[in-house]
């Protein structure tokens, strides 16, 4: 038997933030999910590369969201903040994920993104065990990519908001090549 899907149009978005981090070559920093045995979080294993991304706690403001999220998936910390996207950037989920992924409590998500510099050396980077074990890791490898090319590399229904970063961020990674 199966349970019928919620309207669409009755679900919110859930607010969330994503990270672009830039390293000195002006690459972007992408993880590859870990494949889940929950269904709820397999709606992203397709294309299982993204950057780093993460829900807003109740009453969190939106950058120290993104720093924290950064740390919890990356171990990162040493960072600078380059620019933030000038608006929200919305995605839906697929209507076979609708109900089931995110909790099934939302349509999609509404992010707002955030660029930073990345001030630290590649070994503070530990996407297996960051915060050294306090988190759970979400991605099992790693590695820079231009920021161009995420769109390709991103779970298919997160395109439109991948082209959406990179229109945001578009001139930052010149900043890099340039200095």
């Amino acid at each position: 038997m199966t349970t019928p899907r919620p309207d669409r149009q009755s679900l919110p978005y859930r607010d969330c933030v994503g990270v672009a981090i830039f390293n000195q070559q002006g690459n972007v920093f992408i993880g590859r999910r870990i494949a889940s045995a929950d269904p709820e979080d397999n709606s992203e294993v397709q294309a299982p590369w993204q950057m780093p991304q993460g829900g807003i706690d109740k009453g969190e403001d939106p950058l120290r969201a993104a720093l924290r999220e950064l740390h919890e998936e990356t171990n990162i910390t040493s960072v600078s903040l380059l620019a933030e996207a000038p608006e929200w950037i919305y995605y839906d989920l697929p209507d076979d994920a609708l109900g089931i992924a995110l909790k099934g409590k939302f349509r999609g998500q509404r992010q707002r993104w955030f660029a930073f510099a990345f001030t630290g050396k590649e070994d503070e980077i530990d996407v297996h065990t960051p915060g050294g074990g306090k988190f759970t890791a979400e991605f099992d490898s790693w590695r820079w990519e231009k920021l161009g090319r995420t769109p390709a590399l991103i779970v298919p229904f997160k395109k439109d908001a991948y082209d959406q970063v990179v229109a945001a961020f578009a001139d930052i990674p010149q900043r890099f090549t340039h200095t």
